[in-house]
């Protein structure tokens, strides 16, 4: 099904929800952070959108439910009909008989997420020399006050704090595909035997998790939030296609690509078998 939303970046990608719920069932009016496509699967259900700009929250409630809606319009979606919403999009979802809706949702983080997640990251990867160092310290008149010596001393070590376009690739591929706390990968319980797998790799070809999440940008790969840097052109190609695809065939494994398809394999990111060869 998400190979069918392909029009829309990878790195876009949040979940696929799939919600139960018998006759009159639903969430209630709430809204989402994240631009979203409702695909009705079996059954009805009855969708109510506005474009309200007050979005007041019922206090305590587990989701983002609205203390005031108010409908502007209307569709009754059958099995197959779908319904776009973009971001803050105020909705209510109500079941008309038993029914099953899939929710694709697609990230759109705020400005200060972004910021707030990179400093996180250039905390561990930052290393700025030197000490805080006043040897020409005069008597203050007011000892609790902050100098201006002191604050354009420090004002001068923060500017030396700066980053290159590579450390941003780095970040956006890790954050971007690192899982989400309730996602959890298992290694194999019997796990093959690595020419065991090299076999049934160039045999039957190989499939991402349903969990991971994998993106590249030039020789370098991210998977699960962890970067992996490739220097073989033939391996790189092989990598985007996973990437692109979510799997290889047996014709597009390559040879040197195995220690690593494996290392995936062992970590529970990849599964033997592609859908189709």
């Amino acid at each position: 099904m998400l190979a069918r939303f392909n029009f829309i970046p990878h790195a876009r990608l949040d979940d696929l929800m799939v919600s139960y719920a018998v006759d009159g069932g639903g969430v209630g009016p709430h809204f989402d952070s994240y631009d979203v496509f409702l695909l009705q699967g079996q059954g009805q259900r009855l969708w109510q959108i506005s474009a309200q700009d007050k979005l007041d929250l019922v206090p305590g409630a587990p989701l983002k439910i609205l203390r005031h809606f108010k409908a502007e319009q209307e569709w009754l979606l059958n099995p197959g009909d779908m319904l776009y919403l973009p971001p803050r999009y105020a909705h209510n979802g109500v079941a008309v008989g038993e029914c099953m809706t899939y929710s694709i949702g697609f990230r759109s983080p705020s400005v200060q997420e972004i910021a707030t997640q990179f400093l996180v990251y250039l905390q561990d990867r930052i290393e700025l020399t030197g000490m805080y160092q006043d040897p020409e310290l005069s008597l203050q008149k007011h000892p609790a006050q902050i100098s201006d010596a002191m604050l354009e001393q420090v004002e001068m070590m923060l500017e030396r704090i700066h980053w290159t376009q590579k450390e941003v690739v780095d970040f956006l591929g890790c954050y971007l595909t690192e899982p989400k706390p309730h996602l959890f990968f298992e290694a194999p319980g019997n796990p093959l035997s690595k020419s065991s797998f090299n076999r049934q790799a160039q045999k039957i070809g190989v499939r991402l998790a349903p969990q991971s999440q994998m993106l590249f940008r030039n020789g370098n790969f991210f998977l699960n939030g962890e970067c992996i840097g490739i220097r073989k052109a033939g391996s790189r190609t092989a990598l985007q296609i996973l990437a692109d695809r979510r799997q290889l065939v047996s014709a597009e494994v390559e040879m040197d690509l195995l220690p690593l398809l494996y290392e995936f394999y062992l970590d529970g990111f990849l599964l033997p078998g592609a859908k189709h060869d």
